[in-house]
């Protein structure tokens, strides 16, 4: 026992010894990039063209099949979206099972299979895979393609085209595409409701008999099956299939424009703007550049170690993050700068993000940038090329692009070979911070002002769908003789009547929302003249609340309670009730503002704007601006579904944006002059 007492004590002592004489001050050498064995996947080719990888993984009884058709791009015109309808129609049964039939027996054996326009998937265990890859093929050789399932796809289509008809994000990335391939390009199409109705059943038949062929697909399959058992599988399944030529189409030639330009969407029901700098960029996987772009692209913008995230987030607090990206297809590729940015400082986030694809344009990153790049794409490369799956995409690559068979064992050594100066003519060819679309889709009446003071590029303006149009009305004019007072005093008058109102002594109003799958309470109480209480609780826990009874008052949550002091105590003597809108009288009629297809007019009244609608009287939205840590924030408040209470209209649905969350409450009951009392407000 001594003498092993003594062996720990010597080694503990040798390695005092060795660790003092390391220089912590320095930063170590990277060692030699790890030598990686890829393997290689079994392939065979069937007579009709059909290519086929089988990559043996037995660590797991599971196997996957994806099957690719590889076709080049294909522009669809006035039939846009016959593809999306094609997708959904597919896996809906075969003509020998009926599709009740078919997703019972996927149920049964506890597998994965699905479809889209141009390919297929299935997954499941071991014994089952057999069973379930025949399913898949017979899905997709015998397609059912019924007027009914033609006509529910189409609803859904025409649904989902409805409730993104005012997201900004969606008109965003419609409007983007537009702009930098071309309508008549591919990439530059989009679906619409138009479009949609063009589409018959025998369009997507006629889709799925010129596409949906094997001499330009590929079957990847995976896991735990032996070659020669997925080869005489396959061969058996798929070697009816017959094959037949897609003519690629001439594509357009995407440009960049001559300098860069500001281009505009108006969406006035925008809090935040999207922001986008953009250009065209010629890249293949194979180019000797190909590295340099990728890690010039990581220092940029490749994630939170990334300039446009430390300067726009961290420094500025312009955004939760700001990102960039740069693609690498073999017909037609961009680079893109991206971030959802505040209203109020759209003009400085643009600044900024230029200033950013300038400066690594013009001057050389550090080593330590470079490093740590290289780092992300080396530990990732690492992480994946042992799964099987990645080892199946990467002969795919291969195929597809055109890449030599040594590609991917060259990685790392392509990786750290890229130089400082590399990653600087990286930049200078492929970010043109020269050439770039600077595409903003926002609330022209919030951003164009400073835009158009900040900016030194021409600014264009587009619609929804990408077409030129006028520059967006900033506000309309006021009817002589209107003011805030006329305003709320017709709003009255909309929602029942002065009369009706004035007899309103008490309101209670209880109200539900979701909460990631949970169910969220609001309670609200008032009583004239402007006693408030609200409450919000979630699994019958208060979590918030707030209680002012005339005179003082006090905010509680997450236990801790805080009464009521300066300005909030002001605000809170100065707010009516049950009715808030009696002291909007006092604000100012500030403008017209269009709002969704309507006109509202806007009180603007301390720190809220409020919005009643021009027609009907009744107010349909608020905005407040917040004070924070990054500036000023505007948490808009929506109001709709109004339906009578006791002969008075209140809005039955409520949304409340709070950053990308939004909180939609919708009323469970409203009681006048009864359930509230004097106890509520202490």
């Amino acid at each position: 026992m001594k003498t092993k007492i003594l062996s720990i004590v010597a080694l503990l002592f040798l390695s005092l010894t060795v660790s003092a004489q390391i220089d912590r001050s320095k930063q170590p050498k990277p060692g030699p990039a790890p030598k990686i064995n890829i393997g290689s996947p079994k392939k065979f080719k069937l007579d009709n063209g059909l290519q086929v990888l089988v990559v043996e993984n037995h660590k797991l009884p599971r196997v996957s099949a994806t099957l690719t058709i590889d076709n080049p791009p294909m522009s669809y015109g006035n039939k846009k979206g016959v593809e999306s309808l094609l997708s959904g129609m597919l896996g809906t049964g075969s003509t020998n099972t009926p599709k009740e039939n078919f997703d019972e027996e996927v149920d049964f054996l506890g597998a994965n299979v699905s479809f889209w326009d141009e390919g297929a998937r299935a997954s499941s265990l071991t014994k089952y895979f057999p069973k379930v890859l025949g399913l898949m093929a017979d899905a997709a050789f015998n397609p059912v393609f019924s007027q009914e399932e033609f006509d529910k796809q189409m609803k859904q289509s025409l649904d989902g085209i409805k409730s993104n008809a005012n997201s900004v994000a969606a008109i965003a990335d419609r409007v983007e595409d537009v702009l930098t391939y071309g309508k008549n390009h591919p990439f530059g199409e989009f679906t619409s409701e138009e479009t949609l109705k063009n589409i018959t059943l025998q369009d997507v038949k006629d889709l799925y008999n010129k596409t949906y062929k094997p001499n330009n697909a590929y079957l990847v399959i995976v896991g735990d099956i032996n070659f020669d058992k997925a080869k005489s599988l396959v061969s058996k399944l798929f070697s009816n299939w017959k094959k037949g030529d897609l003519v690629a189409q001439k594509l357009p030639k995407v440009e960049n424009p001559a300098t860069t330009e500001i281009d505009f969407i108006n969406m006035p029901n925008a809090v935040q703007s999207e922001l986008s700098i953009i250009n065209s960029v010629n890249l293949k996987m194979n180019d000797k550049d190909y590295y340099a772009a990728l890690l010039a692209n990581q220092i940029l913008g490749g994630g939170g170690t990334g300039r446009l995230y430390k300067n726009l987030r961290e420094d500025k607090g312009y955004t939760y993050g700001s990102y960039s990206g740069i693609g690498s297809s073999r017909y037609a590729s961009r680079f893109k700068v991206s971030a959802s940015v505040r209203n109020m400082v759209t003009d400085s986030a643009m600044v900024e993000a230029m200033k950013e694809i300038n400066k690594i344009r013009y001057q050389k990153a550090t080593k330590e940038e470079l490093d740590i790049a290289k780092a992300k794409y080396i530990g990732s490369f690492v992480r994946n090329v042992e799964k099987p799956n990645t080892i199946a995409s990467y002969a795919l690559n291969i195929l597809t692009n055109d890449l030599p068979e040594n590609y991917y064992q060259n990685y790392l050594k392509n990786v750290n070979a890229v130089t400082l100066e590399d990653v600087q003519n990286a930049a200078i060819k492929y970010f043109r911070g020269d050439k770039a679309r600077v595409v903003i889709t926002g609330k022209g009446i919030d951003v164009l002002k400073n835009l158009e003071k900040t900016a030194d590029y021409k600014i264009n303006y587009f619609d929804k769908n990408g077409n030129p149009t006028d520059k967006p009305a900033m506000s309309l004019p006021i009817p002589a003789g209107t003011t805030a007072t006329t305003v709320i005093d017709n709003y009255f008058k909309a929602i029942g009547g002065q009369d009706k109102v004035a007899n309103v002594k008490t309101l209670m109003v209880t109200s539900n929302a979701a909460v990631q799958g949970m169910q969220l309470s609001l309670t609200q109480k008032n009583a004239a003249p402007n006693k408030s209480f609200m409450a919000i609780s979630m699994m019958g826990n208060v979590m918030q609340k707030k209680v002012f009874d005339g005179t003082k008052g006090y905010e509680e949550g997450r236990g801790q309670k805080q009464e009521m002091t300066g300005k909030k105590l002001e605000e809170a003597k100065a707010t009516s009730a049950p009715f808030a809108d009696q002291a909007y009288k006092t604000g100012k009629l500030d403008r017209i503002e269009p709002i969704e297809g309507k006109n509202a007019y806007v009180i603007k009244y301390n720190d809220t704007e409020i919005f009643y609608d021009l027609t009907s009287g009744l107010k349909i939205k608020e905005v407040r601006t917040l004070k924070g840590p990054q500036g000023e924030v505007k948490v808009p408040t929506n109001y709709s579904e109004y339906k009578e209470v006791n002969g008075i209209k209140f809005p039955h649905k409520t949304v409340v944006k709070q950053g990308p969350m939004n909180l939609e409450f919708i009323v469970k009951e409203i009681k006048i002059n009864e359930g509230v009392s004097e106890a509520d407000f202490q």
